[in-house]
């Protein structure tokens, strides 16, 4: 279908894959298909275009939305229903409550004219989410062509693999397609398919080819690049607006752009900036730590021993292990001048990066910069685990089998700055680069 072909790219395999198993409108398909692939894959958006295009009859329901057992089974029964129903609008809400109920009344919604010789299809996006919910929900939609002898056929969208989803005293299999990631290649397609009208196709796939340059080695979501490039576009294309360019002069275009490009590294995936900032940012040319209200991690607020604990994990990133002994510790008798190099002599720190560090030496730092005594109880250990959710702290894995697990600070001295203002901590007096 060479319409569908141009509106869905890079995934020709898994189209004619589902194109085979629909079939045609009559036919029985597929008891139930599992989706699977990584966020950003193109899972629901082929799905939704293959039975739009199609001009199938289905309903498509978030897990996410509607996350309960009777939320979920009625917006399916109600949007059934006003497929069947004629244009005038007369169908009246239907209420369920049980799984057994929702078989008796999908029987009766189904058997209207226009759906009684068509396979109906039910798309469950976020399927990962029927785990949390009765245990016969899954099964009963795994079988519910069996159960209620009806041409339908339920698709599970879904970011983990089936093995996840599968129960332990078994269930109806589906067919199971994967979604593999885009490649460089293929987010190069797509992204260079959105060009604007005013500019030539091979001006805009020179910029693509660029920004994934930039960001693909920590980025590949389609959706982030895709607003990255609609975020610093303009700026790309200024000098040729301004008729400083042309569009075939790409070094002069890289180094206008290069310095922005920078800028939006530190907005990946946070989605911190909102478009109007963006393009004040660009405007100003400030740096984006100036811009107040940018950075979301600015004004996040943490417990009290989070904060301590995160600037005990920036101690330990940027200081060498052989300072900690001059720092924390009290009594630490007298150190030689030379097992310290001189100022000028030395690198920072600070250029080099954080390195990895063990949990007993952050605990140690811990408990000698905080003023009371801490414990070390589940409080504690379940902090650090918060922090590493928020990716201000980075587990690294282990060493060895011996060895316990590494951490590494991700944020920034300016953070760690704000961080030990809101608890009269004086962080720069216990950094070694900074003495």
């Amino acid at each position: 279908m060479p319409h569908l072909e141009n509106v869905v790219l890079c995934r020709e395999s898994q189209v004619s894959t589902l194109q085979s198993l629909f079939g045609e409108r009559h036919h029985f398909s597929f008891p139930s298909i599992f989706i699977y692939g990584h966020t950003a894959s193109g899972k629901t958006y082929v799905t939704q275009t293959l039975l739009k295009t199609l001009e199938l009859p289905h309903v498509f329901v978030n897990c996410v939305e509607y996350f309960t057992l009777r939320l979920l089974l009625e917006q399916i029964l109600n949007k059934l229903n006003h497929l069947s129903s004629s244009e005038d609008g007369c169908s009246t809400e239907i209420t369920c409550e049980t799984f057994n109920d929702f078989v008796r009344l999908f029987k009766q919604v189904t058997a209207a004219e226009n759906l009684k010789d068509q396979t109906v299809y039910i798309v469950l996006d976020k399927a990962e989410y029927l785990r949390d919910m009765e245990a016969n929900l899954l099964p009963g939609f795994l079988r519910l062509q069996e159960l209620a002898d009806r041409n339908v056929t339920v698709l599970f969208l879904s970011e983990i693999v089936w093995e996840k989803f599968r129960p332990n005293t078994g269930c109806f299999e589906p067919f199971v397609l994967y979604f593999p990631d885009y490649s460089i290649g293929n987010l190069q397609k797509i992204l260079s398919h959105d060009h604007p009208p005013e500019y030539s196709a091979d001006f805009y796939a020179a910029y693509i080819n660029i920004l994934l340059g930039v960001f693909y080695t920590v980025c590949r979501d389609l959706k982030e690049l895709r607003h990255l490039a609609v975020l610093n576009f303009p700026k790309y294309c200024e000098p040729v607006v301004k008729g400083e360019a042309s569009e075939r002069d790409t070094r002069k275009l890289w180094r206008n752009i290069e310095p922005h490009l920078k800028k939006a590294m530190q907005t990946v995936y946070l989605r911190e900036v909102s478009s109007s900032q963006w393009e004040k940012l660009q405007k100003d040319d400030t740096d984006p730590g100036q811009l107040k209200g940018l950075s979301a991690h600015t004004h996040v607020e943490l417990p009290y021993y989070s904060k301590f604990i995160l600037i005990a994990a920036y101690l330990a990133s940027y200081n060498p292990a052989r300072t900690d002994k001059r720092f924390f510790l009290k009594h630490h008798g007298k150190i030689k001048k030379t097992s310290f190099l001189k100022k000028h002599e030395k690198t920072s720190n600070h250029l080099l990066g954080p390195k990895p560090f063990p949990l007993d030496r952050l605990l140690a730092i811990l408990y000698s910069i905080v003023d009371s005594r801490v414990a070390p109880t589940a409080n504690i250990f379940s902090q650090i685990t918060s922090l590493v959710t928020l990716q201000l702290l980075t587990l690294v894995g282990h060493d060895d089998q011996l060895d316990g697990p590494k951490y590494k600070c991700t944020v920034s001295l300016d953070f760690i700055r704000a961080i030990a203002r809101t608890v009269n901590f004086d962080i720069i007096k216990y950094l070694y680069d900074f003495l």
